[in-house]
């Protein structure tokens, strides 16, 4: 049996999580995690411990140095029955392979990063290949910039005024003016392109995914470099345009 301290501190525990989920949902702006502690009295190490695991849950989303709601709280919201967002993707991810014979991929925003949640192979021999759990920062995929450039301006740039833009191929974008450049481009096009930015010898193509007007992830379509001719490249645009046309309609 649980002692009555035990008892006590869990919930204790639970409270302040509870506390902290109704501050943050009630600041339309989000708020940095200093006002948090000022407001509801919580130690900065046992905030910082909440804040990281409320991130990770989903529950919070991070932008830049804000806090705000995340889509895990929607989640808890929706009526039972109601299709997430992987399950709704789930057969626009397959489509896609089916219809492009290339590895197509959903991606969801995990605090500063992306996480892949669904991939499908291509069936051809020579394919790009990433496992379902990998998180990405958001610079060097197309489904990130996707994500990105779809950001109001207000998230962005506390986004970016946190992300490390790290190098991993020499067409990494590291600098932030060009890739602000390159986000004001994807804005105009509503679609998003890398060259082998991450994985040398891979291009990808991507798109970000709506519901009721807030991104929520995106599609993302990735092949080797030597076979991402520009109609190639069209065709993936046109698919996952018409993907994430349908994901928003549903």
């Amino acid at each position: 049996m649980a002692s009555r301290s035990g008892t006590q501190a869990g919930v204790k525990s639970a409270l302040r999580t509870l506390d902290l989920l109704e501050f943050v949902v009630a600041q339309p702006g989000g708020v940095v995690a200093q006002d948090i502690a000022v407001a509801l009295a919580i130690p900065v190490s046992s905030l910082s411990y909440l804040l990281a695991t409320l991130v990770e849950r989903d529950y919070l989303r991070r932008d830049g140095r804000r806090y705000g709601p995340g889509a895990g709280l929607d989640r808890l919201r929706r009526p039972a029955g109601a299709v997430s967002v992987v399950d709704q993707a789930r057969p626009l991810v397959r489509g896609l392979v089916q219809q492009l014979n290339e590895t197509a991929s959903l991606f969801l925003p995990r605090g500063h990063e992306i996480e892949t949640v669904l991939t499908e192979m291509s069936s051809q021999p020579l394919r790009y290949a990433i496992e379902p759990g990998t998180r990405t920062p958001f610079h060097c995929l197309a489904g990130g910039k996707a994500m990105l450039a779809a950001l109001d301006d207000a998230r962005l740039d506390a986004l970016l005024g946190e992300l490390e833009l790290a190098r991993f191929t020499a067409n990494t974008v590291t600098d932030e003016a060009a890739l602000r450049r390159e986000i004001a481009e994807i804005r105009k096009a509503g679609v998003a392109f890398t060259r082998d930015e991450y994985t040398p010898g891979i291009s990808g193509v991507g798109v970000a995914l709506r519901r009721e007007g807030e991104v929520v992830g995106a599609l993302g379509v990735a092949a080797p470099t030597s076979r991402f001719t520009d109609a190639m490249r069209d065709r993936i645009v046109a698919q996952l345009q018409r993907a994430a046309a349908t994901f928003s309609a549903a």
